[in-house]
């Protein structure tokens, strides 16, 4: 395939040579003319393992050119994947300035083509840049549209400085966000050979994809290192915590608790979110990542309420109560605390919770339950139908096909359903569905 890399900085240098490596006519773009004389003499421009032997390969291959014509090198090419950086800018802000001196350049080559030609932009852009910024450059230039006269496609990398040739080599998916089947087939052509699963999705999605992951890294590091800070005032071998942690592939590292949903409650996370700032206060130790959960997840609770209360209606059903699915434990629960909120403001509720059996409910569940809703027993009802018939606006606690099922039966249009778990169908919910983030 005939492909264009514009930006030969690590992501495209690398990109450049693999791809050559692998067979592939590359042309090469960047303004500075000297990686562009760099790589054709064999060497690389960039510090980066392997990369030495890797670049007098592709040099030697005759199948790597180098221009600063962008124009010549969309029109040599099929594809091409834009590399090219978005630093910060003084106010925090993305610096997009080439990228959209690039699409001007790229619009006006396209402009030029009589067969439609695929961008896949692969810097990292806030979302909705390619849909909302760059699209409208490209069209205006080009005097063609995008899905007819060419094709954007977003495709984030994942190259780690220091071993970005493995990293490309074995990545751990290949993720392509397009708005067409056309690009999407061509970019499994170059990309399906590698050893992950190569996925589809929406441009935005892809965009978000991206920051989120750096998101995760950065979350992820900044734990590991105040739980060091407050070992370390402990007198506990960080090390030997972080790695036992990390034994846990069932919760810990895993898929647990990555999907969006309600806030967090219960008997266990609260409690000892709460005692690990404090020990962190007691022992001078900074820890304001983790301190900051509590404020966080309290953000969330404040977001169901203005919602429920912007929609102006009086008598709300709540289908669940406990602090999660398939349990009685009422301690903690954000639903417990919504409703006491919402009963404040003069709602008229009702609720039901098939494992919640006020008779039975002891100790420190019954006493939570006493204390934040004294007249619960007024409130709870037998049936999930009288709840479902008496309210103006139900609030969904309970994940389940169940619930789905007897929602789509029982709940009339006028309704309003506000979805605090992700419920399996909401298409087919006759009332008005909504999420707290979606």
């Amino acid at each position: 395939m005939k492909v264009s890399i514009f930006g030969l900085g690590y992501v495209g240098a690398v990109s450049l040579a693999c791809l050559s490596r692998d067979g592939h006519e590359v042309i090469g773009v960047d303004i500075d003319a000297a990686k562009l004389d760099l790589i054709m003499a064999g060497k690389t421009p960039v510090v980066e393992e392997g990369m030495v032997e890797l670049m007098a390969l592709a040099a030697a291959s005759g199948r790597v050119a180098v221009t600063i014509d962008a124009q010549r090198a969309v029109l040599d090419s099929e594809i091409s994947l834009v590399c090219v950086g978005t630093p910060s800018a003084a106010n925090g802000s993305q610096d997009q300035g080439a990228i959209l001196r690039l699409a001007e350049e790229m619009g006006s080559a396209i402009a030029g083509k009589s067969t439609p030609h695929i961008v896949v932009f692969r810097s990292t852009l806030v979302p909705g840049t390619v849909e909302e910024v760059l699209r409208p450059i490209i069209e205006a230039k080009s005097g063609k549209k995008d899905g007819e006269g060419f094709f954007l496609c977003f495709q984030p990398e994942f190259l780690r400085e220091g071993s970005s040739i493995r990293d490309y080599d074995k990545p751990p998916f290949t993720v392509v966000g397009a708005n067409h089947s056309f690009p999407a087939e061509r970019l499994r052509e170059l990309f399906g050979k590698l050893p992950c699963r190569f996925i589809e999705t929406s441009v935005r999605s892809a965009e978000m994809m991206k920051y989120c992951c750096n998101n995760f890294h950065a979350l992820k590091i900044t734990f590991a290192n105040e739980t060091a800070r407050l070992c370390d005032a402990l007198g506990v071998d960080a090390f030997e915590v972080m790695e036992l942690v990390c034994q846990d592939t069932q919760l810990n590292i895993s898929t647990a608790y990555l999907r969006p949903g309600f806030a967090f409650g219960g008997s266990c996370l609260p409690k000892d979110l709460r005692a690990t700032t404090y020990l962190a206060k007691i022992h001078d130790v900074d820890i304001p990542m983790l301190g900051g959960i509590m404020q966080s997840n309290r953000h969330h609770l404040d977001l169901a309420l203005h919602k429920l209360l912007a929609l102006g209606k009086r008598r709300i059903g709540f289908i669940g109560l406990s602090f999660k699915t398939g349990t009685d434990d009422l301690r903690e629960s954000p639903l417990v605390t919504l409703a006491e909120q919402l009963i404040g403001k003069g709602m008229q509720l009702s609720i039901y919770d098939p494992e919640v059996h006020l008779a039975s409910l002891l100790g420190a569940n019954r006493s939570f339950i006493e204390k934040h809703l004294p007249h619960i027993g007024q409130m709870m009802r037998s049936e999930i139908e009288e709840v479902i018939a008496e309210s103006e606006v139900l609030v969904i606690g309970l994940a389940g096909q169940e619930i789905a099922g007897t929602l789509a039966t029982l709940c009339r249009s006028e309704q309003i359903v506000l979805d605090l778990v992700r419920l399996p169908d909401p298409a087919a919910i006759p009332a008005r569905v909504e999420g707290l983030c979606w």
